[in-house]
């Protein structure tokens, strides 16, 4: 059992969902996020509800790189190890290509990819040290496809993280850390509200229950929920792209 967890963006959305998933099992919860008064709420809700778990937070802005490394190692110590870290901080907000909306991409590129990297380099490096470990990605199921409007640079970036978190895995192949990239489809969250459609919607406690027992299989590639979005990730791959974009 992964009892000591480093989860990022944890403040609210996904990440909140999933540490309060974690910490009904008794897991001991490193908690990051930029906005630490949420975090103090959580910490405060988790210890509440569950006294014996162990839960440290800190103030983390991931696009700050030499932070995240930093934040990481202090995390690390005081909860004595980690066991497993969720690289799930990320942010929407694009906007169609080529309509002036630079600025807005660029800022989504940087999180949800380089950013990433940093956490990914960061945990991997905390795992090689101990011999053991297991480092999830949160991408999408936008992943799987180019996609048009608002999605566009969003959807890259997560198969971007998808490709780096693949490459991790055979990286550290026939090694005691294990590697993992979870597919979200719709969850309720504020990265999802933005969206134009959101077939299949779950809400926030149901996607991240879903999470929960995706990251706790351990296997390399889950889609959330497993029904319908492993199905229509297939078809996602072969559709044609004119059918996929009105579908969109």
């Amino acid at each position: 059992m992964r009892q000591r967890i480093l989860i990022t963006g944890a403040s609210t959305g996904l990440g909140r969902g999933m540490a309060l998933e974690f910490a009904a099992r008794g897991r001991d919860l490193a908690l990051c996020a930029r906005r630490v008064e949420l975090l103090e709420l959580l910490q405060a809700q988790i210890k509440a509800s569950y006294p014996g778990v162990r839960v440290v937070i800190r103030a983390l802005d991931v696009n700050d790189h030499a932070r995240v490394f930093a934040v990481f190692r202090e995390l690390r110590d005081e909860l004595g190890g980690l066991d497993r870290i969720i690289v799930n901080a990320g942010i929407g907000g694009c906007v169609p290509v080529g309509t002036g909306g630079f600025a807005a991409n660029r800022a989504t590129a940087e999180t949800n990819f380089v950013a990433a990297l940093a956490q990914c380099e960061a945990a991997v490096e905390i795992f090689r040290a101990a011999g053991a470990g297991h480092l999830v990605t949160i991408s999408s199921v936008a992943a799987i496809r180019g996609l048009p409007r608002a999605q566009t640079v969003y959807a890259a970036t997560k198969a971007g993280l998808a490709s780096l978190t693949e490459g991790i895995r055979a990286e550290l192949w026939n090694t005691q850390i294990w590697v993992s990239a979870i597919y979200p489809g719709y969850i309720e969250s504020d990265i999802s509200s933005s969206a134009r459609k959101r077939p299949f919607l779950v809400d926030t406690l149901t996607g991240c229950r879903a999470l929960f027992k995706a990251i706790e299989s351990e296997r390399p590639r889950v889609f959330v929920p497993r029904w319908p979005w492993a199905v229509i990730s297939m078809l996602m791959r072969h559709v044609p792209l004119g059918l996929l974009v009105r579908f969109l």
